[in-house]
C-alpha cells in the first residue's frame, strides 16, 4: 500500500510480517482450493464411468411395463369371477399400478438428480474459475461506511489546503 493512502485512510503501516503472514495464506488457500478442485475432477471422471446407468433405466421401464401389464390381466379377471372374489383381485390389480407408478418415479427422480449433480459442479467450476482470476493484492483493509469515507477524504483535502 502507498504512504498516500496509508496517511489519508489514516492507516497502521504494513510490516513485513504481515506481509509475508497474508502472502502465506493466500498459498495456503491456494492449495486447499487446488486439492478441492482435484477432489471435484476426480468425481466428475467417476460419474460417467458409472456402470449401467442406461441399463438401469431400462430396467425400470421394464418393471413398470410389466407391471402395467400384469394390471391389464387381472382387471380382466377381477371383472370375469365372481363379486366376492373380485374385491382381492382388484386390490392387487391396484397395488401393481402402484408398482409401475413407483417405477416411473424412481427413473425420474434419478434423473432429477443428476442433472441436480450436473448444475452443482458448473457452479463450482464456474466459482473456481472466478476465484483462479482474482488477484487480490495483499494488504489490510478496514471496513467502513461510505458517510466515513467521504468525511475523511473532504478533510484530508482541507488539511491540504491549509497548509498550501
Amino acid at each position: 500500500m502507498t504512504k498516500k493512502l496509508e496517511s489519508l485512510f489514516n492507516l497502521p503501516e504494513a510490516t513485513a510480517e504481515q506481509t509475508e503472514q497474508i502472502e502465506q495464506d493466500i498459498e495456503e488457500s491456494k492449495q486447499a482450493l487446488d486439492s478441492a478442485n482435484d477432489i471435484i475432477d476426480r468425481i466428475d471422471a467417476a460419474l460417467p464411468q458409472v456402470a449401467d446407468l442406461d441399463s438401469a433405466d431400462q430396467e425400470l421401464d421394464d418393471l413398470s411395463n410389466l407391471a402395467k401389464e400384469k394390471f391389464e390381466d387381472l382387471m380382466d379377471l377381477g371383472m370375469n369371477v365372481e363379486a366376492r372374489y373380485s374385491g382381492t383381485i382388484l386390490q392387487t390389480a391396484g397395488v401393481l399400478l402402484g408398482h409401475a407408478i413407483t417405477a416411473k418415479q424412481a427413473k425420474i427422480d434419478k434423473k432429477l438428480r443428476m442433472v441436480d449433480l450436473q448444475l452443482k459442479k458448473m457452479r463450482l467450476d464456474q466459482t473456481a474459475q472466478k476465484d483462479a482470476g482474482n488477484n487480490a493484492i495483499p494488504g489490510q483493509a478496514t471496513v467502513i461506511d461510505r458517510n466515513e469515507l467521504l468525511n475523511r477524504i473532504l478533510n484530508s483535502n482541507k488539511g491540504e489546503k491549509s497548509a498550501k
